[in-house]
């Protein structure tokens, strides 16, 4: 089990795999709904071949995050690995959000009361998730748990 203190713990290990999860699924479910929904002011446009690959593709994109974060954190006590796998987090979590204002625009990204629910998770969920990681890789959250398999052998 990961070296991380609880609450960066409960967040990479439980919350963000549960909220890729929903990411893997929604466009399963509704495609249409899950690619309207991606710019949250904007009127839908019909659902074309290309749109729907695309949705599709981002959900498998969010299944295999789930499944990274799941096999890295699950797997190893190295601080090292969990550290480097957050950072990489991290910068695409700045991309994210820099491809979400991009195509929102400033109005719609800081209208927080106008968001829908895949905008906040775009948004609101990956912003937080960023906070998170850059708290933890400051040291905000405490230090690394010390797991026994991974303590030197002398």
């Amino acid at each position: 089990m990961s070296t991380l203190p609880p609450f960066p713990r409960l967040v990479f290990t439980i919350l963000e795999p549960l909220a890729c999860i929903g990411g893997y699924l929604a466009p399963i479910l509704d495609t249409a709904s899950f690619a309207a929904a991606q710019v949250p002011s904007r009127t839908p446009t019909p659902l074309t071949s290309t749109t729907q690959v695309l949705a599709l593709q981002l959900g498998n994109c969010y299944g295999l995050i789930a499944l990274i974060a799941i096999g890295v954190l699950y797997s190893t006590n190295e601080a090292r690995v969990v550290r480097n796998y957050l950072v990489a987090c991290a910068i695409a979590d700045v991309g994210h959000l820099w491809v979400t204002y991009i195509v929102l625009g400033y109005a719609d990204f800081m209208n927080v009361q106008g968001w829908n629910s895949l905008a906040w998770g775009n948004i609101g969920f990956t912003f937080f998730l960023f906070v998170t990681r850059v708290g933890y890789l400051m040291g905000l959250f405490g230090n690394d748990r010390v797991v026994a398999s991974a303590k030197k052998m002398a």
